[in-house]
């Protein structure tokens, strides 16, 4: 039973084990990304990890034990001349492993394992939302501001509206209380029966007078 054994011996021994940590170690530094299985790539990343934070700084012993792990002269200038710059400013972390899905003939899990600091497009994609304005519910300062202007102007506008109102109902109350200028019209009469009443009154008495002159008059026999 290997109860407890965290070390993953991949099937291999020891020698052919260091070889192949070694030689992978050389394809991502030189390539940036390589595709393998998950077991492999985790093992990888416990190799490859101590590698590159010892590359940070430039001297003969850090330079002398990469070289004993790598054995391969172009890495160890790509290592410390491109790599390192790079990577300087993380302070761990720096691959990632990214799955793939089964493989086609052993149904092994497989996988893309990458250097974090040169995904061109997942660190535009980062710098890209890192600009974006984040809104909030709280941080509506500006928002805020125009809506108090706004309100502002509601609140100015509309003293307007409201005076206007009264002129107009003060317009009503007083075309109440004008007198009907049509109904005195049919009390007074018109040019033509006032010369009627008058050729009335004028042809009365002498009807009357008349009437009297011949009683006064004496009976002829």
């Amino acid at each position: 039973m290997r109860h407890g054994k965290k070390h993953n011996h991949l099937s291999r021994t020891h020698s052919h084990r260091e070889a192949m940590l070694s030689n992978m170690a050389s394809s991502l530094i030189l390539h940036k990304r390589i595709e393998t299985t998950v077991a492999k790539a985790k093992a990888l990343r416990k190799f490859v990890e101590p590698i590159l934070t010892r590359s940070k700084e430039d001297n003969d012993l850090n330079r002398k034990i990469t070289f004993r792990d790598l054995q391969d002269v172009p890495t160890m200038k790509e290592l410390f001349g491109i790599v390192a710059d790079r990577i300087a400013s993380r302070p761990g972390g720096y691959t990632r492993i990214i799955k793939l899905g089964n493989r086609a003939g052993d149904n092994a899990e497989t996988c893309l394992i990458e250097l974090v600091d040169f995904n061109e497009t997942l660190l535009s994609a980062t710098e890209e939302k890192a600009t974006k304005t984040r809104r909030s519910r709280r941080g509506g300062g500006g928002k805020k501001a125009d809506t108090d202007g706004d309100f502002a102007t509601t609140v100015e506008s509309t003293p307007v509206a409201v005076a206007a109102v009264p002129t107009a109902e003060a317009q009503v109350e007083a075309a109440d209380l004008t007198p009907i200028v049509g109904e005195p019209a049919d009390v007074t009469p018109t040019t033509e029966e006032a010369d009627v009443d008058a050729a009335e009154t004028d042809t009365t008495p002498s009807a009357s007078t008349d009437e009297a002159a011949d009683e006064d008059k004496p009976k002829q026999s």
